[in-house]
């Protein structure tokens, strides 16, 4: 199962378990505000009030337009409270759906410090704490001294809530943003260890049919050694432009990708190297002619090992046709060390025949694609002259 697929079935699983939690709320705070109304349901006080309490509970499980539903909710309540003021002090307040109208626009606060857009944050905030911190006044100064520090206390603890709700999804979505930031760049190195090989590869045959079919060549090409030039150009050049849109649109892909990393398509499509592909890699390398060497006891490794061994290899070859067109042999190599394998290319190059300028950034792409794996790789001069890069890689046995 792809990372997407993971993503999506625990966005899944939160989605049933959210409606489940707003259902299992809704069951109980009806049933409670229900209750509330039998009690007295003679009263219009205590009907009204089990009203309000009922729209700001209603407010608290809304969808998308909570906000309209908040501001309706602490509006009513404000209102409600400026009609106790302007009445009897005697009046008795019903206790029972005041505490459920209070911890409905708890929750409502909550939402809006989580979910509310900066613009809107302040106004709503402060308009549904004053509708909290104003309901002891409905029973007088006495209930109001008494009641409004625990209940800006619990408005305190509502924001705070909502503030840490809103920091930990900001940081998943930078995290998420990070993520396919990454993948694009790696990509993007993926991209220059296929195309940078294939088109290396153009530039060098087309040298040489250049160079060949110069007059006075001591070496005059046959027609038939002219047709495998140009078919190992445009084989070259095919496979390079199949490489390149196929990373291009994973690029693509990875910009609009909605769960975390890339998806299971994109791991069912990206290209990935293996030791088959290795073989065909070092048999098709022929200036200067490779030859590969496989440990009897290599094995079977894991995908991300086998990629990157291929990917190893593959730049190597890349740089013995740009810097050492003067060598005689390339040896490639694949043993294991313990619970490591080691990929050796090495070259018998002296560097006086180099083509391409140099400049690019594959070992640099290589190291970090080694290290990301917990391997190491080295690469520099032999002793005995020539090149050589080594990459050491985690075997993967348990």
């Amino acid at each position: 199962m792809g990372v997407s697929d993971a993503g999506a079935r625990l966005d899944r699983i939160y989605s049933v378990g959210g409606c489940m939690a707003r259902v299992a709320y809704a069951g109980f705070a009806g049933l409670y505000l229900l209750a509330c109304l039998i009690i007295d349901i003679e009263s219009v006080l205590n009907v009204w009030t089990v009203f309000v309490a009922a729209v700001a509970n209603v407010a608290a499980i809304s969808g998308r337009r909570f906000l309209g539903w908040g501001v309706l909710a602490a509006s009513l309540s404000a209102v409600t409270t400026l009609i106790g003021l302007a009445m009897s002090d005697d009046l008795r307040w019903p206790v029972e759906s005041v505490m459920a109208e209070i911890g409905a626009l708890l929750i409502l606060l909550v939402r809006t410090a989580w979910r509310t857009s900066r613009r809107r944050l302040v106004l709503m905030a402060a308009l549904l704490g004053a509708a909290i911190l104003a309901t002891p006044l409905r029973s007088g100064p006495l209930a109001a001294m008494l009641l409004t520090a625990p209940l800006g206390i619990a408005v305190a603890i509502a924001v705070g809530i909502g503030l840490y709700l809103r920091a930990v999804d900001a940081r998943r979505a930078r995290s998420l943003v990070a993520a396919r930031r990454d993948e694009r760049l790696e990509l993007a190195r993926d991209l220059h260890d296929f195309v940078a090989h294939h088109v290396t590869g153009i530039v060098v045959q087309a040298q040489a049919a250049r160079f060949a079919a110069q007059p006075g060549s001591a070496r005059q090409p046959t027609p038939e050694q002219i047709d495998a030039m140009f078919d190992g150009i445009e084989r070259a050049g095919t496979e390079a432009l199949t490489s390149m849109r196929r990373m291009v649109g994973l690029l693509r892909d990875a910009q609009h990708v909605s769960g975390d990393g890339a998806t299971g398509e994109d791991a069912a499509t990206r290209p990935v190297g293996d030791l088959s592909q290795l073989r065909d890699l070092v048999t098709g390398f022929a200036h200067p002619p490779a030859a590969l060497t496989l440990a009897p006891d290599l094995g079977t490794l894991p995908p991300e090992v086998a990629t990157s061994a291929h990917r190893v290899v593959q730049e190597a070859l890349t740089n013995v046709r740009k810097h050492a067109a003067d060598a005689d042999t390339v040896l490639v190599s694949l043993t294991r060390v313990g619970g490591e394998v080691e990929v050796t290319v090495r070259d018998d190059g002296r560097g006086r025949g180099r083509r391409l300028p140099s400049g690019g950034f594959g070992l640099t792409g290589l190291s970090e694609r080694v290290g990301a794996l917990g391997g190491r790789l080295r690469a520099g001069p032999r002793p005995e002259g020539g090149w050589e890069v080594v990459a050491v890689l985690p075997a993967g046995d348990r």
